[in-house]
């Protein structure tokens, strides 16, 4: 294994276990930003999933990489900005 595809599934691996224990935190107390950020990780899961396909089979994905990032994104700045709690 090459040192560069082994950087890229440490990030995978850290991004679904971020990803898993947002949202496992998300079911056990319902704190929205917790699930926000939870699809958020999902996200990055799936740009690192797809940087694996990009690099280990020479693809040029950089264009589909960067839609589940940015929808990743995109989820958590709605959930910060229009779904925020008010107590």
């Amino acid at each position: 294994m090459t040192m560069p595809l082994v950087v890229y599934l440490l990030c995978a691996a850290t991004s679904a276990a971020v990803a898993f224990l947002l949202l496992r935190g998300y079911q056990r107390t319902r704190a929205s930003l917790l699930l926000w950020s939870g699809l958020c990780f999902v996200g990055f899961f799936l740009n690192a999933l797809l940087l694996l396909v990009d690099y280990r089979w020479y693809q040029d994905l950089s264009v589909w990489r960067s839609v589940p990032t940015v929808a990743g994104l995109a989820l958590l700045i709605y959930g910060l900005v229009w779904r925020s709690e008010t107590r």
